[in-house]
Formats: structure tokens, sequence, C-alpha cells
């Protein structure tokens, strides 16, 4: 039986992507969706919410799903992230703590605190160092610092300062991206994890959202409140592959709209695991697939009923989840009870995420 039931989608032409078979994640979180991430080992999924919880759901081939843990915060949840194992799952967030569930003890309802910061904690990550052992946690934080934590120890073994508060953070073998407020991307080789390698101002000109590794840490992937996205390089030598698209931006229509278009967030970046093609999701509520090798938009889908907040592939890709919730892109005074809280489930199928067919000779 194909993945959800559904017959294998054959190659299609259509640029227009089916949403209509997304399955819902039973029992999700109570309020806003911060984060998810897909187990690298299982099919299993962890959720962050505004509602102070982590939670782990389990997701069956027939797009099933159920929940088998939580742990609570004391402030919401910005964060989570996964041991390369798939035993451990760690929270981050407003309390200025990050907490790690270690699932092998069987244990499903309590985290212990293993990471603080001065300020709330937007961003964790698992990362090998070369030399080390075992896996160590990286949380970065409105303070405007980074901090590595030996999960034995109480205290960071390393903090390495910002220029700003830390908004998003991304990590693929030895690459750490570290993108803060003014736009700042710091980038480290994780051979030398206590200095940047590199610091650059990000190529787009408004805020930045997102930060996300290519699969082969060559480079990462941005995107900004102003509907945009970039695809650079780490090396020079590579820069002239480096470019920036508009995204997640809809014309106005309707008396007196002077032709005015309406830009959004781009809110997440996913990458295919196996294809190196990505997509991207917005405050539109719209996400989208692309090659970046071939600059080409792949597929584009439907609105999804309320911003999406971020989205993940599941280790074999294909399983594709995006969180619908407030993204407070408008504030406190649009958040309304009336707004959505889910997690969709979306079967990868067919050609959706294949990268386009190299051709010739180039032009």
């Amino acid at each position: 039986m194909s993945l959800f039931g559904q017959a294998a989608a054959s190659a299609s032409t259509s640029t227009t992507g089916d949403i209509s078979k997304d399955v819902a994640l039973n029992a999700p979180p109570e309020d806003g969706i911060s984060d998810l991430k897909f187990s690298p080992q299982s099919e299993h999924l962890a959720v962050a919410s505004w509602d102070k919880k982590v939670r782990i759901y389990e997701i069956n081939a027939s797009g099933g799903s159920e929940g088998k843990a939580l742990f609570e915060h004391e402030q919401p949840v910005l964060s989570c992230c996964w041991s390369k194992d798939g035993t451990k799952v760690v929270g981050a967030g407003a309390d200025k703590a990050a907490r790690m569930m270690d699932l092998s003890s069987g244990n499903t309802t309590t985290a212990q605190q293993v990471a603080a910061h001065d300020a709330p904690i937007r961003c964790a990550r698992f990362v090998d160092i070369p030399q080390q052992n075992s896996q160590m946690l990286v949380t970065g934080s409105w303070d405007k610092t980074i901090k590595y934590w030996d999960l034995r120890q109480a205290n960071p073994v390393a903090s390495v300062s910002c220029q700003e508060r830390v908004y998003s953070m991304d990590v693929v073998n030895t690459l750490l991206v570290v993108a803060t407020a003014d736009r700042y991307i710091n980038i480290i080789n994780l051979s030398d994890p206590g200095k940047f390698y590199k610091t650059m101002q990000s190529p787009l000109k408004w805020q930045t959202r997102i930060v996300t590794c290519f699969n082969d840490g060559s480079g990462f992937a941005v995107g900004s409140v102003e509907g945009r996205c970039a695809i650079q390089y780490v090396e020079e030598k590579d820069a002239s592959a480096n470019f920036s698209f508009k995204c997640h931006r809809a014309a106005q229509t309707g008396v007196g709209s002077n032709n005015n278009t309406n830009v959004f967030s781009v809110n997440a970046i996913s990458f295919h695991p196996q294809h190196g093609t990505f997509s991207t999701a917005g405050s539109d509520g719209t996400f989208h697939f692309w090659d970046k090798d071939a600059k080409h938009r792949l597929k584009g889908y439907p609105e999804v009923g309320g911003p999406i907040t971020a989205t993940d592939f599941s280790r074999q890709g294909n399983i594709f989840a995006y969180s619908v919730s407030y993204d407070w892109s408008k504030g406190y005074s649009v958040n309304t009870p009336q707004l959505p809280n889910k997690v969709m489930l979306h079967a990868v199928t067919g050609d959706e995420c294949k990268p386009r067919p190299k051709t010739g000779a180039k032009r």
C-alpha cells in the first residue's frame, strides 16, 4: 500500500500541488506551534508549542498518529530537536532553559534541565564536535550568546558571543549557521567551535526569519520577513552560485489595489533528505517545493487556512509535516481563539520533490 493509501503519483507537468489528502495530526497542541522535527531514526515527530509543552507522536504508514510522550516547560517552547540516535528530545524556550527527555529510559512525562541562558532560548540543536566522544547540545539565545553543553555536565563547555539576539540556527555535519537580529549571519566550523569561521550580513535586506543548511553542508538557505529566500554558499569559490528570489507574495486585487503586492514572511525552510530540493512556507499559508540547482519551482500548494510556522521532512523524505497556527506577524491583537492550531502530514509522492532532469549543454 502506498503511504496514506494514495496511489503512487505519476510524473506530472502541473506545478500546482494537491493538499486534499493531507492528514491532520491527532491531539495537536492547544496554542501556537513554534517548531516540529522528525526523528532521524524512526517515524516519530516532536512538536513544540506556546502551550509550554513538547509532544512526541508516532506516525504510521496510513497517516495515523498517536501521542507517545509529553514534557512541559515553564514558559512557551520555541524550539525542539532530536539526538542523532533518536533516543533524546530537547525543548528550549522562553523560560531560559533547555530540557531533555530520554525516551530510551521509558520515561514519557518528565524532562531534566540541561541548559540555561540569561534570556529566552530561541534555538537548540545537537551537534557532533570532531574529537568528541558524544554528541553535544548547542543553544542560541536572545541573550546574544550560543553555548555548547556536554549533557553530563551542569555548566556549558563553551560560550560564544554574537552581535545580537539569536533568531535562527541550523547545523549539518561540521557547519553551524547562526542568524541574529540586525541581519548578521555567523558561520562556525565545528572543528573549531569557539570562534566564527566567517561573519556576513544577510544577502536579504530585511529581518532574517529562518536559516537552514544544505544537506551536504556547503551552504545554507535564508528566509526573510519580506517574502524572499536566498541561497548562499560558504566558500568564495562557490559565490557565483549564490542567488535570491521572491516568494510568498500575492498581488492585491480589487478597486484601488494599484498593482500593489502583499508580502509575507518566509517562516520555514526544509531540505529533502534524499533529493536535496527544498521547501519554503510562509505567513501566507502556502508552501512550495524548489530545486536550487535548476533555480526552479517544482510545486506550489493552495493556501492551508492559516500561517505555516514550521516544516520538516521525515527521515526517508516520504512525509512533509507542516504546522498551521498564528505566527505573531501582525501582533498579539490579531491572535484569536478562532485561529487554527494543527499539524498536517503531506505524503510526498511521484515527482513532487525530485529535481529537474539535467539537460544538455548550458546556453
